[in-house]
């Protein structure tokens, strides 16, 4: 897919999407991801394979191109930009060059990744990954719930528009925009999965979204729309704007009595904004479990 970026100026310069496009583990052990674990291609995009340690803040990104030589990119860990519990990584090798965000997280077993370059020359590279190191089993049917769940918790997400810029490497004063990398805009909220283990089904909401480096863009509910839960925890299914179709979302359960839940989303076209995509994800414990979210504080369980 060809993936472009587009000039949105408000409080930031410039943006753009993954493959190419046009602007518009476990707590201290490592994870390696070569993207066979039922990542959707769409949500995949330009991402090929990860490997993450927690312990050493250690992140090698492979497949999203033009990032740094060589084809697998070493990114470093950069708290400045972290988002909501998310860990921020970048890279860029020189002035001149592409920037590079990606943003990780893993709780206990279940990690997701979102990887995206700021835009130049009018295009650029994103995608996602997630999976699981932890043994997965389903919760039992004969609870009270029945077999059904929450999960709550926060998401982050990468736009195809541009940030404030305050990362990249500094150019020589003269130099032609023309040829100067931008880094891409983030976008935070906070998300709510109920799952049916019974019946096997899945839904929920990312909702409160803002736009980093412009909170005054309004930005709507993002619905995942009711999927099934295959026999092995994973899901893919429709992201959308009330009842129209805006992407597609995918993710995994982990953990005994599937503790946690890690995903990701592409949305397109779904703020206002001309050609904006959005690659996001997120990692949530589940309501009432050793990672369970403020949301879940609820007078009735």
């Amino acid at each position: 897919m060809v993936r472009f970026w587009f000039s949105f100026t408000v409080l930031i310069i410039v943006s753009a999407c993954g493959g190419g496009h046009t602007p518009p583990s476990t707590g201290s052990g490592s994870t390696n991801d070569s993207l066979s674990n039922d990542v959707p291609t769409a949500l995949a995009s330009d991402l090929d394979g990860i490997s993450y340690d927690s312990a050493t803040e250690t992140l090698i990104i492979t497949g999203v191109g033009l990032d740094e030589t060589p084809f697998s990119a070493t990114y470093l860990r950069n708290a400045a930009l972290d988002r909501v519990g998310y860990e921020a990584y970048t890279v860029q090798d020189s002035s001149l060059d592409r920037h590079s965000t990606a943003y990780v997280r893993q709780i206990d077993g279940a990690y997701a990744v979102a990887v995206a370059t700021g835009g130049q020359f009018a295009y650029y590279m994103a995608g996602t990954s997630f999976g699981r190191t932890d043994a997965y089993t389903a919760p039992t049917t004969d609870q009270p719930s029945g077999g059904i769940v929450s999960y709550a918790g926060t998401y982050v997400g990468l736009l195809n528009i541009s940030g404030d810029g305050g990362d990249l490497l500094p150019v020589t004063p003269g130099t032609p925009g023309d040829v100067l990398p931008v880094q891409a805009a983030e976008i935070t909220g906070l998300v709510l999965i109920n799952a049916d283990f019974a019946d096997n089904r899945i839904n929920g909401a990312i909702y409160d979204r803002e736009v980093t480096d412009d909170p005054a863009t309004t930005v709507e509910t993002l619905n995942l729309a009711p999927t099934d839960i295959a026999e092995g925890g994973t899901f893919e299914g429709v992201t959308s704007l009330g009842f129209n179709p805006v992407g597609v979302y995918g993710g995994i359960f982990s953990g005994t009595d599937a503790a946690v839940v890690a995903g990701s989303i592409f949305a397109e076209d779904h703020i206002g904004i001309q050609d904006i995509e959005e690659y996001g994800i997120f990692v949530l414990g589940q309501c009432g479990g050793a990672h369970s979210a403020p949301l879940c504080n609820q007078p009735v369980p």
